[in-house]
């Protein structure tokens, strides 16, 4: 009887242990979203880039690409929640840094765009820098993944760089910050999901 409670309290334990390993080795950050949102905003920034320099008056029609990553963006989600079985602490902290990412943008946005001429160009990039710098680098402290940290803080210093690199260049400063901000940390979070997750 006795050997039976002792193996029960053992068996506990190991549960418990097996759950918090779960939370923490799953990581739940699989890196996709990252990817998504890198490899779409790469493409946005570089195509618009090209647009500009062939003089294409509507250039900015191309950023409506991120509406249908916002769309899809939300079903994946909707799927991800309903297979998840633990959700922890880090993932609510996280959610909310993006939700604050996501309300600063568009507030940003409204903002920027009030202002007229050349003036919005010189701004829009490099606010946008810093602001994708933010999310990245507190999601980084949160899930204690440097490159992601690197990777706010390599946004932050390309958003200086536009100081002194010329408006028509600043879209490529984007593109520089999606590599090293979301695309590159996003692939070292898949491969930090897969070994924890055989």
């Amino acid at each position: 009887m006795e050997k039976e409670t002792s193996f029960s309290h053992a068996d506990s334990l190991a549960l418990i242990e097996s759950m918090i390993n779960k939370a923490t080795n799953r990581f739940n950050e699989d890196g996709f979203l990252y990817l998504l949102w890198g490899w779409v905003v790469l493409f946005c920034s570089v195509t618009e880039f090209f647009l500009l320099r062939i003089q294409f008056e509507k250039h900015y029609l191309v950023w409506t690409l991120t509406w249908a990553a916002v769309i899809y963006q939300i079903f994946f989600l909707r799927k991800k929640r309903q297979r998840q079985r633990v959700r922890t602490y880090t993932d609510e902290i996280v959610k909310y840094v993006w939700i604050t990412f996501i309300i600063i943008m568009f507030l940003s946005g409204v903002l920027i765009s009030t202002i007229q001429g050349r003036e919005y160009y010189k701004l829009i990039d490099p606010m946008f820098l810093i602001i994708y710098g933010m999310p990245t680098f507190l999601s980084g402290i949160i899930l204690r993944f440097k490159p992601l940290v690197w990777g706010g803080i390599g946004c932050w210093g390309l958003s200086l760089l536009t100081t002194v690199i010329p408006v028509e260049y600043h879209l490529l400063l984007v593109s520089a910050a999606m590599i090293i901000a979301w695309i590159t940390p996003g692939y070292l979070l898949r491969l930090k999901f897969k070994k924890a997750n055989p």
